[in-house]
């Protein structure tokens, strides 16, 4: 694997993310942000947020494959939610466990997670981007 993630000593240990990746592999990849939309470009999950955050998650993994890569190499995620706040969070989790358990992959990765005003499209609650390393 060309990613190796890392909860360094002297930072707090989250259980829902790690703090630090370290890559080893030859082939960087940036993936624009991954919305809820199927691979015909038809809206996933309308009102729904974890049914969003799930979509965003497997089209990462769809991405990869196509290049001969998996989830598992993201090495960190940018996750934009519409109007965030703490009532989300559990929605999340559960949109990101669902995704993991389809893709068969831990999805535990370095985040940064910014709540904005709005995505390019009105019915977007989720926009998540990776940048993964290949081998």
């Amino acid at each position: 694997m060309a990613v190796e993630l890392v909860n360094p000593e002297g930072l707090p240990k989250p259980e829902v993310y790690r703090q630090m990746s370290i890559a080893t592999g030859s082939r960087l990849v940036f993936l624009a942000g991954q919305v809820a939309r199927d691979a015909d470009g038809n809206p996933v999950g309308a009102g729904d947020f974890a049914a969003q955050v799930e979509q965003a998650y497997l089209n990462i993994g769809t991405a990869l494959a196509e290049i001969g890569g998996s989830f598992d190499d993201v090495a960190k995620l940018t996750i934009y939610v519409v109007d965030w706040g703490p009532d989300k969070f559990p929605l999340l989790g559960e949109g990101v466990a669902r995704a993991a358990a389809k893709l068969g992959v831990d999805p535990v990765k370095p985040i940064t997670l910014l709540g904005v005003a709005a995505l390019g499209e009105p019915d977007l609650m989720v926009e998540v981007e990776a940048t993964a390393v290949l081998a």
